[in-house]
């Protein structure tokens, strides 16, 4: 069976809406244009849809000079267009265990942000991701990553999702749509392997571009707000919990770091597994190298 790419999606403002591609570059940091922007509040501290769950209905589009934002639930309020800010301009800002600077948006999108989210808000750009590295307990030296949680890509498959919805119906008490894989928020989505074959993938070709998975991933709340609603439920947790269950946490999809960046995957392109563990372990989990507190 021939495993592809089925999904290139990238996200913007981190915790907004993302947008599916057809083809993105690779770049040490993630795809190109992924998670460059974020909304942080007065004290830097990164706001994400966990907290704001409506952040998930606001739609983010690259423009050639920066940024076009709308939020179709605030009534009488018009995009907002602003354009990349002079990185010469940065605050500190906080993502996790991360602290890095950014640079500032300004006073135009910090009220339209403070509008919609209805707390006050102010809204960045990571001019330089060389700034922010990956966790030492899991990346090498020089990994780079955007405003991402933790890792450049993740990884899902339409296969593991088959399975998943499949543990979600049986247990349901009355009939539900599938869970759709937006939940998931992943950057690719790959079809025709294994139902969660690719937590056992160590080294992965995309197209020409080759990647390290160098850890799963722990899923959250965040997994449980409806994308197109904003509504929150119990689902997938609570399945994830009794099929995908390691170490006390849930686990779906594998975070990648790129060993080719400059490189560009398209949807359509073969997926070839380079480097496997033997089947059954579950996600990677236990740090690789040098662990340390504060792991992202």
């Amino acid at each position: 069976m021939t495993t592809t790419l089925t999904t290139v999606r990238r996200y913007p403002v981190k915790s907004l809406r993302g947008e599916d591609l057809e083809s993105a570059m690779v770049e040490p940091c993630g795809l190109s244009g992924d998670r460059r922007w974020m909304v942080v509040d007065a004290a830097g501290t990164a706001i994400t849809a966990r907290e704001i769950n409506r952040m998930l209905l606001i739609t983010p589009e690259l423009t050639e000079t920066g940024l076009r934002v709308v939020a179709p639930f605030a009534t009488g309020l018009e995009p907002l267009e602003v354009s990349t800010p002079d990185p010469g301009l940065r605050i500190p800002v906080t993502l996790w265990s991360s602290q890095l600077t950014a640079a500032v948006a300004g006073a135009e999108a910090d009220e339209w942000f403070s509008r919609v989210l209805g707390v006050e808000a102010r809204l960045v750009h990571l001019d330089d991701p060389t700034r922010r590295p990956t966790s030492p307990d899991f990346g090498d030296d020089g990994d780079v990553v955007s405003f991402a949680d933790g890792y450049p890509l993740l990884l899902t498959s339409e296969d593991s999702l088959a399975a998943l919805n499949e543990s979600v119906l049986d247990a349901a008490s009355e009939e539900r749509e599938p869970l759709p894989m937006l939940r998931f928020r992943p950057n690719v989505v790959v079809a025709g392997a294994e139902a969660w074959a690719e937590e056992d993938w160590r080294r992965v070709r995309i197209g020409e571009a080759t990647f390290r998975a160098v850890k799963g991933c722990a899923r959250c709340v965040m997994t449980t707000i409806d994308p197109d609603t904003a509504a929150r439920e119990k689902e997938p947790i609570a399945t994830l919990a009794r099929v995908r269950r390691f170490d006390r946490q849930t686990w779906f999809g594998t975070n990648l770091v790129p060993d080719t960046p400059g490189v560009t995957i398209r949807v359509g392109d073969d997926v070839e597994v380079l480097e496997a563990a033997e089947p059954g372990g579950g996600p990677i989990r236990t740090p690789t190298r040098n662990p340390v507190a504060g792991a992202h």
